[in-house]
């Protein structure tokens, strides 16, 4: 039976991985995690209806710290507390209109990432700590800049 975090997001979406099933590595979220995604998926509800009800997919969600690990992610990566997620939304326009629009709607969070011209990355403050706002880019050059730009 599949859980689902929102009405359109499911526990599934946010932990399925290709690495994590190839290398036998366990991802599954604990409670704490679990309530982070909770708060995560219902961010991609309002990103969703923002954006016209176009479907999300999710490319990375949840990581676990051996996951993270696994691809090199960064050793402070919000993936692992279940508070970033990595999607397109294919029926919009480009990954930089999407990141564009999303930052035009003033969802809020605490990054919103246009990485690599293939996905948007949102990441969500904790619990009780204010969102920086930031909005990044990072392209070929593999540094990132500030604004959302192909120029990266």
């Amino acid at each position: 039976m599949t859980k689902l975090l929102s009405n359109h997001f499911s526990l599934e979406e946010f932990t399925t991985s290709q690495t994590a099933a190839r290398e036998g590595i366990d991802n599954t979220p604990d409670a704490t995690v679990q309530r982070n995604l909770r708060t995560l998926a219902e961010a991609l509800e309002r990103v969703r209806t923002a954006l016209g009800d176009k479907p999300v997919v999710i490319s990375s969600g949840y990581r676990s710290k051996a996951l993270n690990s696994a691809i090199g992610g960064s050793s402070t990566s919000a993936h692992m507390t279940g508070l970033a997620v990595d999607f397109i939304v294919p029926t919009f326009g480009t990954v930089l209109q999407t990141a564009k629009a999303i930052s035009a709607c003033g969802l809020g969070g605490d990054q919103l990432i246009y990485e690599y011209g293939r996905w948007v990355h949102l990441g969500l403050a904790a619990a009780g700590k204010t969102p920086r706002g930031q909005l990044l880019s990072i392209g070929s050059r593999k540094t990132y800049v500030t604004g959302l730009t192909d120029n990266c």
